[in-house]
């Protein structure tokens, strides 16, 4: 065959690849989807959800965080409370993300296939929240019934292990759907970015209750001024943020509604996973993060140490941290005027804001590692630098979670789907190369650091400079280099200005179309309703 007759085969099959399926909006002509025009601009510029829908969502945000403020200290309880070897831990974990190479990609497939007049994304969450948190409570309740077992215990392993592996099994149920349930409740950037919003900042005060409560306890322990053992802290926290954050999710799945017209019959999933090759956005996001995703920062709680150790304790990592808390809740403020500055350039704003907290990252490291033995001095530093990461958080948080849904509507728009949960799954596959290599590296840079986890936590208690400026080092600057990388491909991103709002239209356009020809009229004039009566 000459090389003329093999230039249709290529480009045909780079097309088949790579472009647009053929019903997707990027394809039907406009001729078919006009005369949904007008209700298409509509959709993407009127707002449609009722204060309720918009503060459920934040609540069972801040349920989740109060529950993951927990779960930081993961590592922690078991290597501290549990007593279990730092290399065990390691590679029960390892363990754990390889299962996901099976489970991820079933519930993503059982997902996208889902359609129930509840819709998508609310029947998991509700049947699924109860499981994941109690299996979450009983984990952290593990070292009141195993009693002073010595840490390689088999018992106790095999209770992480088997603890871990249905806590992952629930949490997959319930992650996938409640991360994309405000996606399927509007069509509206602005109603997207107020509950992006709202859930940044209402979550966080969840994460910030459990470091205002642990650490004071901890510290107030290991200084022998009370007697509260680790692991009722642990189980006594993980109760009832647990019960929170059951009730608070429910809750949120029972009083939102879905909106969003999705296509009746999804694509057979040996289609779907390949879609993120149909998303040039997405594909340069995976190859950034497959290039590190062998990286590791050494797995353990460094901030604890830091705090605990090298600041002296709670009261001062309160004024090491205070700048930060004042400023994050302040930087709230800002967001019309970096939405000024930026012209709501998603792409320009997120890049921007990410060099400015990557020069913090490096001030406070090229200031403090020289200080690191100076507990005024160190704090100060942190002080400063870390409150200037803090003045752009608002404005980061609702450019980048808007950034990542423009990218994920992306492969609604040239496939015709919206495959969030068989979307990773090639991703998810390729990136589990590399967990080994990520254990191994665990496991080397926390022998590196010489951090002895069996001295309580108590100031300048592992006596070294040298320990301590690796451990500021990880807890720091390790990851420095992983976010550079992860932050290249939004050089290259274009969905900016006219062209994000044509696809809008034309996602609408198609999804208002979907609704017609398929009898699901009710669902659409209640929103051409409510979007009458709003705008």
């Amino acid at each position: 065959m000459s090389e003329n007759q093999n230039t249709p085969l290529r480009k045909n099959f780079v097309e088949g690849v790579f472009g647009a399926e053929d019903n997707s909006a990027a394809n039907i002509g406009s001729s078919h989807l006009g005369k949904y025009s007008s209700i298409a601009v509509k959709m993407f510029h009127t707002g449609v959800l009722s204060p309720k829908e918009m503060l459920l969502p934040a609540f069972g945000e801040f349920a989740s965080k109060l529950l993951k403020g927990i779960t930081y200290y993961r590592t922690l309880y078991f290597v501290n409370v549990l007593k279990i070897n730092m290399t065990y831990v390691t590679w029960i974990l390892t363990l754990i993300s390889i299962y996901d190479i099976l489970n991820n990609p079933l519930m993503g497939a059982v997902y996208d296939s889902t359609r129930t007049r509840w819709g998508k994304a609310r029947p998991y969450i509700i049947f699924s929240a109860l499981p994941y948190f109690l299996s979450t409570i009983v984990l952290y309740s593990g070292a009141i019934f195993l009693g002073d077992r010595s840490g390689d215990d088999p018992k106790k392993i095999i209770f992480v292990f088997v603890m871990l592996f249905i806590q992952e099994t629930f949490s997959t149920i319930y992650t996938i759907p409640r991360d994309n349930l405000v996606t399927l409740q509007t069509a509206c950037p602005k109603d997207r970015i107020t509950v992006g919003l709202l859930n940044n900042y209402i979550g966080e005060a969840g994460s910030q209750l459990i470091y205002f409560i642990f650490l004071p306890l901890m510290e107030l322990n290991n200084k022998g001024y009370i007697n509260v053992p680790l692991p009722g802290i642990f189980m006594i926290i993980s109760a009832i943020t647990g019960t929170i954050g059951c009730a608070a999710n429910v809750a949120m799945a029972v009083g939102c509604k879905e909106r969003i017209m999705l296509q009746p019959k999804p694509a057979p999933i040996q289609k779907s996973v390949f879609y993120v090759l149909k998303n040039k956005y997405a594909l340069r996001n995976f190859i950034a993060e497959f290039s590190v995703s062998w990286w590791s920062e050494g797995g353990y709680s460094w901030d604890v140490v830091t705090q605990q150790e090298i600041f002296g304790g709670s009261i001062w990592s309160a004024i090491a941290y205070a700048p930060y808390n004042i400023l994050d809740v302040l930087s709230i403020t800002l967001i019309p005027k970096f939405q000024k500055i930026f012209k709501n350039n998603n792409r320009n704003a997120v890049v921007a804001l990410r060099i400015w907290d990557l020069l913090c990252n490096a001030g406070m490291l090229a200031f403090g590692l020289p200080l690191v033995h100076n507990k005024a001095a160190i704090i100060a530093v942190y002080a400063v630098f870390y409150g200037l990461n803090a003045l752009n958080n608002g404005p980061a948080n609702v450019f980048e979670a808007e950034l990542n849904r423009e990218i994920n509507d992306y492969t609604e728009y040239m496939t015709g789907e919206r495959p969030d949960g068989t979307f990773r799954i090639l991703t998810d596959l390729i990136l589990k190369v590399t967990a080994p290599l990520n254990a191994l590296l665990t496991i080397k840079l926390f022998k590196w650091s010489g951090y002895d986890p069996t001295i309580d936590m108590l100031p300048w208690s592992q006596g070294s400079k040298v320990i301590y400026q690796k451990v500021f080092f990880l807890f720091i600057g390790v990851n420095i280099i992983p976010r550079i990388v992860k932050m290249i491909p939004y050089l290259f991103y274009d969905l900016v200005g006219e062209k994000r709002e044509k696809m809008y239209v034309a996602l609408n356009e198609r999804r208002a179309m979907l609704a017609r020809e398929d009898n699901l009229s009710e669902e659409l004039e209640e929103l051409e309703e409510a979007i009458e009566h709003m705008g």
